[in-house]
């Protein structure tokens, strides 16, 4: 046996994977366990979780990775610095203590965080190349055409190259500060979101505008080339030596400062987001024309980075592409680096074969923490909830049909916790997609949060194409593919309606589920089949029996500003501070008109006791 484990640190979304014999058997984001949203510590108790799980000692380790270069990243960090001096020396100041008490002396911190119990070597690949391990070796593909994108790893911003058996290869990059990812955190800086969280918010926002600054990118800020190259003005930008994303000229250009983010969004900043999406699929779909001729055609692709999480220009490059089929990597962020360089590890390092698998060898991206129906139960009891055990599974999922069809928000924890950003249908909030008033309930009074943003479908994948064009591709799991509804399942409109102007978009019903459809008539679709979540795949088989219809919303089990659930405990504070309706906990269902109050103290005692048991 050959046990290998991956960490991701220090930057965004710390992470553990842990891969036994090249089979991912445990991955985990940190913050998951912190409670602290993408929390970049080093992930002890992902590490913790991983060995539990596989019922290893740190020292039955036989490699330990760490899924970048420390000392080829200090080494850009302070050329950077030295080349925009004497500007750029808060942001030095604030670095440097984080570099020189940890992120230089990883090999020490990574034995403290195993508590001393690993004595063996350590391996360091560069970012992109976790990344681009990631994407590959778990892809249904014997071979393929790989593209990377994010902020920036070492030097790389985005790499291209191939995957062949047991091999990954990256035959070119863009290196820093010529960035799309950073590009597109310039703008999701300005409109008032978060960098590194608020992307997709971004990306929820550009439906709502008109593209009409894209001229202004591509004429001001880069200079793009046609195999997706480009090069930055940075006297637009900021990141390079400041704490800031975009600078006052960039704020000159288009008007206005940085929005507030405690401001609605304006017109402008729709604009801006439709503008900043626009030219983001564009440079995409360029560079994925170049990698695709430089593999001599391949028809397959793998993706991986945070750019890959952009399901709008995935499902335009899907739809417009030169590649037939797409892979990408679940946990397209900085998390999923840990299971590339453990993947790298294996296959690459010590040249273990490779077996292609049809699906992939994700296992469903459900690779974290799960409870039984006895610990679920005891803390349960100790709470003094008051709960029906279905033990049935049939009777189970025609309840929770039931109860979605009935106009009820369900909160549904089942199994392993999903690895990655989206919840696939283990860590969800489920509610029916034929309702209108089903988005702005979920979002206002359930996710506290904006009322622009669209809620995922997720369909019985045998009926996919009936209610949206996946451009052939019926097989969309991972909540990773924007697609049009399709035509049929339409519903006209006035040109009153087409008349209206930003959030009053939100009151047209544009579709048979108009609580999936998105105002410029897409959906980030998932696809859900009998193999990778049989449990519910029976629900939305219970609801198609029901409804006729094979469609349900399906987003996020969490609260605005936390990460997604992981307990027990977690799931029923969600389920009791907000409007959700219903709970269903393995077999355990839950009725919120049933549940009794909770004093402040008991409900605190039995959240510090069951929070992460």
């Amino acid at each position: 046996m050959t046990a290998i484990l991956g960490i991701s640190a220090f930057y965004h979304d710390s992470a553990a994977a842990l891969v036994v014999d090249g089979e991912p058997v445990a991955a985990a984001q940190e913050e998951r366990f912190t409670r602290k949203k993408h929390d970049a510590a080093f992930p002890e108790q992902a590490i913790r979780y991983c060995l539990q799980q596989s019922g290893l000692q740190p020292s039955d380790l036989d490699y330990v990775g760490f899924y970048e270069k420390p000392l080829l990243k200090f080494e850009r960090l302070l050329e950077t610095y030295l080349a925009v001096a004497p500007r750029g020396f808060g942001s030095f100041l604030k670095a440097m203590p984080l570099w020189l008490g940890q992120k230089l002396h990883l090999p020490r911190q990574i034995r403290l965080g195993l508590a001393g119990g690993y004595r063996k070597r350590f391996v360091f690949p560069e970012h992109h190349e976790s990344h681009a391990a990631s994407a590959f070796f778990p892809s249904p593909f014997e071979r393929a055409a790989i593209l990377t994108m994010d902020g920036v790893g070492e030097w790389a911003t985005a790499s291209f190259g191939a995957g062949d058996a047991n091999r990954v290869r990256l035959h070119g990059e863009q290196r820093f500060p010529h960035s799309l990812g950073l590009l597109y955190s310039a703008f999701t800086y300005y409109t008032g979101f978060k960098v590194n969280s608020g992307e997709y918010k971004l990306m929820g926002l550009a439906p709502y505008g008109e593209p009409r600054f894209v001229d202004h990118i591509l004429e001001r800020l880069i200079r793009l080339k046609q195999d997706g190259s480009f090069w930055m003005d940075m006297s637009y930008f900021d990141y390079c030596h400041g704490l800031r994303m975009t600078s006052p000229k960039f704020h000159r250009l288009f008007g206005a400062p940085p929005r507030s983010s405690d401001s609605p969004p304006e017109q402008l900043h729709m604009d801006l987001a439709a503008s900043i999406q626009a030219v983001t699929e564009e440079i995409v779909l360029r560079m994925a024309r170049y990698a695709h001729q430089r593999s001599d055609g391949c028809e397959n692709l793998c993706l991986a980075g945070g750019v890959a999480l952009n399901c709008a220009a995935n499902g335009r490059l899907l739809r417009e592409g030169p590649f037939r089929n797409i892979w990408v990597q679940p946990a397209s962020g900085d998390a999923g680096g840990a299971l590339g360089t453990a993947l790298f590890i294996w296959h690459q390092l010590l040249d273990e074969p490779r077996v292609a698998r049809a699906g992939d060898s994700q296992k469903g991206s459900l690779l974290g923490p799960a409870f039984t129906d006895e610990t679920i139960g005891a803390f349960l009891d100790q709470a003094g909830a008051r709960y029906r055990r279905i033990d049935d599974e049939p009777e189970l999922c025609r309840t929770v049909a039931e109860q979605i069809a009935g106009g009820k928000v369900v909160g549904w924890a089942q199994g392993r916790m999903e690895f990655g950003p989206r919840a696939l249908g283990c860590r969800s909030i489920l509610g029916d997609a034929r309702l209108p008033e089903i988005q702005s309930v979920m979002n206002l009074k359930i996710k506290f949060r904006e009322s622009f943003r669209p809620l995922a479908p997720v369909v019985l994948r045998r009926r996919a194409e009936e209610y949206f064009e996946m451009g052939g591709a019926v097989d969309s799991p991972y909540m990773l593919f924007i697609a049009p509804v399709a035509e049929q399942k339409r519903r006209r409109v006035t040109e009153q309606d087409r008349a209206l102007m930003g959030f009053e978009k939100l009151r047209t019903v544009r579709s048979e589920i108009p609580s999936a459809t998105h105002v410029d008539y897409s959906a980030r679709v998932q696809t859900v089949d009998q193999e990778r979540h049989s449990r519910f795949h029976r629900v939305l088989e219970a609801f198609e029996t029901l409804t006729g219809c094979p469609v349900i919303i399906n987003t996020s089990f969490n609260l605005r500003g936390e990460p997604l659930v992981c307990t027990p405990a977690q799931a029923y504070r969600c389920f009791m501070s907000t409007a959700m309706d219903v709970l269903v906990l393995e077999n355990h269902l839950l009725l919120k008109e049933e549940q009794p109050a909770q004093s402040p103290e008991r409900t605190r005692a039995y959240f510090e006791q069951f929070e992460l048991d």
